[in-house]
């Protein structure tokens, strides 16, 4: 295999970011981009060059040449986008949230697994360098017996607000756009929980402008986990043991955070620096991604199908708690 070809489906904020990592990754190369006129298609590719541009998602989908492509439209289109792609038989890396329930979930890695195509969640966090050193620090035991995680994650939408923020359709709200990091983490350090609280306050729309969240584990543990679009919080993470706490400093999800390190009740941090590289952070997921299709794999063995679908059943159980409906549900 030479040159990974990507295509890149949806050309978004956040797709941009994703096509300026891909020049950082040695043997990708973005081949193709389609939006959903020719106009917003050709303004990406004239930031970011492809051989391909597009104006609809099928003809992408149908390249012969694409590799692998990358969904990067609003999540409530996740579904749709990526078993359009499936079932032309293309390796499919999509954007977080990885679709509006564990029903489309479980469709798309049903499709995936049926025609053993790859297919993987783009949970970037998963792969930064400052991740798995806090990784790597729990699984040596010097946070001893994790017993809470605390983790904020707010900020006030600026004018003009994106449609996708409040827009029910869109799987509007704080949970699936953010929130998403804070279940994430609580997974990540203790696993799925055995019981989930919620709460939300209603924004005009109904979906989420503030959401709070409990989780409970039989061993004593507890997660607390709060997001909103109405403060500007600092989004950080606290990840506490019985020997120790972890604090990811702001913003706890991206390569920019920093360790914090506090072995007792007195301050005396050590603060920790993960090896890091220019750009936004995406070139890491992009290189495992690449590595399981020069390997053959259909699943990566580090953001499992099984991890994704856990996942959308604990968003599903906090909705269901917390009163968050979206029309796709119905």
């Amino acid at each position: 295999m030479g040159n990974v070809r990507w295509g890149i489906l949806g050309c978004g904020r956040i797709a941009a970011k994703f096509a300026a990592d891909l020049s950082l990754v040695k043997d990708a190369e973005l081949f193709a981009v389609a939006s959903r006129s020719m106009a917003n298609a050709q303004d990406f590719a004239s930031q970011y060059p492809a051989s391909f541009v597009y104006d609809n998602y099928t003809e992408l989908a149908s390249n012969p040449l694409v590799d692998i492509i990358y969904v990067a439209t609003p999540h409530s289109h996740h579904h749709e986008h990526t078993l359009l792609c499936l079932r032309h038989n293309k390796a499919v890396l999509c954007e977080k949230a990885f679709a509006i329930n564990a029903r489309q979930a479980g469709e798309m890695i049903q499709e995936a697994r049926s025609r053993e195509v790859f297919l993987m969640e783009a949970l970037w966090t998963k792969f930064l360098p400052h991740y798995n050193r806090v990784m790597e620090m729990i699984n040596n035991d010097e946070l001893g017996q994790i017993r809470s995680i605390l983790v904020n994650f707010g900020f006030k939408p600026v004018e003009p607000v994106p449609d996708r923020i409040y827009n029910p359709a869109l799987g509007g709200g704080t949970l699936l756009d953010i929130g998403i990091y804070n279940v994430f983490m609580a997974l990540a350090f203790l696993g799925k929980p055995d019981e989930i609280d919620a709460w939300m306050s209603p924004s005009d729309t109904g979906v989420d402008a503030q959401c709070a969240i409990i989780f409970r584990y039989k061993n004593g543990a507890m997660a607390q986990l709060f997001s909103t679009f109405q403060s500007n919080l600092q989004t950080e993470a606290d990840i506490s043991g019985d020997q120790g706490r972890i604090r990811l400093t702001s913003r706890f999800y991206e390569p920019t955070s920093t360790i914090e390190f506090y072995p007792g009740r007195v301050d005396s941090r050590q603060v920790l620096q993960a090896d890091k590289e220019a750009g936004w952070g995406y070139q890491y997921e992009i290189r495992h991604v690449q590595e399981c299709l020069r390997q053959g794999l259909t699943e990566s063995p580090v953001m499992t199908l099984d991890d994704t679908l856990m996942m959308m059943e604990v968003l599903d159980e906090i909705r269901s708690k917390a009163g968050i409906i979206y029309p796709a549900d119905k």
